[in-house]
């Protein structure tokens, strides 16, 4: 039986691919490739001997005295006492307190800090005059320290003859202990907070406003769209990138809150404005329970992590990727 065409072509042997042989490395090469991966570590030797010092070693070390109760004398703490300190965290009620503290800052940070830093943003992009003043103006506390702020606060919010209490009197509203009070403490702590922080953020927001290119706004406005949908639809979307990182900062920072609050309340009254950061302090420097302050430590590191990485797997997500489209409009 005589072969057709297709089964002659199916019986031929396919010819396999021809791979070049790699020429073998010349000996100057492979020094010059040892050169640059010396030169590399020796770069970078620097940078990571000061993370591993000032940043790994300290976690590592947290992590260890946690398990143990120590007074923070001796090199070494030795009474092991395992996850007793993290179970008294649980039924500690100044502990459970400031997490919801915490929690209340968080809110009113993302709810009325970003929101207002993204109006002032929004605003001074607009042409008038002494806009630059303006932009330095609203971003000047954020260069002070909190320590100056923090003192600057306590003279200005004082009950005794403070400027606040001094403008009150002459409206006629009578007179507020502002930080001694702990129905009035946290709204007054949070009023510093933006006051010193919603600068940073407004610059972020005006940064991120200036990237737009004026084609979109403009062709959105002769399509016939009012300021608002502009707003809506076009500016809106393009800052998602910014404000999704303006609000990580925002989170992360108020788990870390520290100096402002020790200095300008130190926890007070009555606990009424302690953050984690204040009662890992007090307990470890001054009720020298350092294994019961590092478990404590350890808390805010665990929480910032598990923030940072679920935010970084499901909100930055995109922007990490570069938000980049196919031809047919679908993500790749």
């Amino acid at each position: 039986m005589t072969k057709g065409p297709e089964s002659a072509v199916r019986a031929s042997p396919v010819p396999r691919r021809l791979i070049p042989p790699q020429r073998p490395r010349s000996a100057a090469e492979k020094r010059r490739k040892l050169r640059t991966r010396v030169t590399i570590t020796l770069f970078l030797l620097p940078g990571l001997i000061l993370f591993s010092l000032l940043v790994l070693a300290p976690i590592l070390l947290a992590m260890y005295s946690s398990v143990f109760k120590w007074n923070g004398f001796g090199l070494l703490p030795k009474n092991f006492v395992g996850l007793d300190n993290f179970t008294r965290l649980l039924e500690n009620e100044i502990f459970l307190g400031d997490l919801q503290r915490g929690l209340i800052l968080i809110v009113l940070s993302l709810v009325v800090q970003l929101p207002l830093a993204l109006a002032i943003a929004l605003l001074l992009n607009q042409k008038m005059r002494l806009r630059a003043l303006y932009r330095l103006l609203f971003f000047a506390p954020y260069v002070l320290s909190e320590v100056i702020a923090a003192v600057l606060f306590s003279m200005l919010l004082s009950p005794e003859r403070g400027f606040a209490n001094e403008v009150l009197g002459f409206l006629g509203l009578g007179s507020s202990s502002f930080l001694s009070e702990p129905d009035t403490v946290m709204f007054s702590l949070f009023i510093v907070l933006t006051w010193k922080y919603f600068g940073f953020y407004m610059i972020l927001y005006l940064a991120g406003r200036q990237s737009i290119p004026k084609e979109l706004t403009e062709a959105a406005q002769i399509d016939g769209a009012t300021p608002w949908h502009v707003f809506r639809y076009v500016t809106l979307p393009l800052l998602g990138p910014t404000i999704r990182i303006t609000a990580f900062l925002a989170v992360i920072g108020t788990v870390q809150l520290f100096d402002l609050v020790y200095v300008l309340t130190g926890g007070g009254p009555v606990h009424a404005s302690e953050t984690l950061g204040v009662t890992m302090y007090d307990f470890g420097f001054n009720r020298f329970q350092v294994g019961y302050a590092s478990a404590i430590s350890v808390v805010m590191f665990v929480l910032s992590l598990v923030f940072a990485l679920g935010y970084q797997r499901f909100v930055l997500r995109r922007d990490l990727e570069g938000a980049t489209t196919t031809m047919g409009g679908g993500r790749r």
